[in-house]
């Protein structure tokens, strides 16, 4: 972790960035009391939508019925 006053972040501004960007964690202090943390910027994912394929996936209605024997048993036996 590298602590840096407000007036050296300000003249370093793009070296801190790149250094950030390089992994180093980067603490702005003033008068030596940490104030901010500089963190690569992570996009966010989109929300997931509720219902996005509504009309769009068909279920049969026996989906979760019984396989038959034989299926079943050429499950069972691997």
């Amino acid at each position: 972790m590298h602590m840096v006053n407000i007036n050296e972040a300000k003249t370093h501004l793009s070296k801190l960035v790149e250094a950030v960007c390089e992994g180093e964690d980067i603490v702005i202090a003033k008068a030596g009391k940490p104030l901010v943390r500089m963190v690569p910027y992570a996009p966010q994912k989109p929300m997931r939508r509720l219902g996005g394929l509504k009309g769009k996936v068909r279920v049969s209605d026996d989906f979760d019925a019984p396989l038959p024997a034989d299926l079943m048993a050429e499950f069972e036996s691997q």
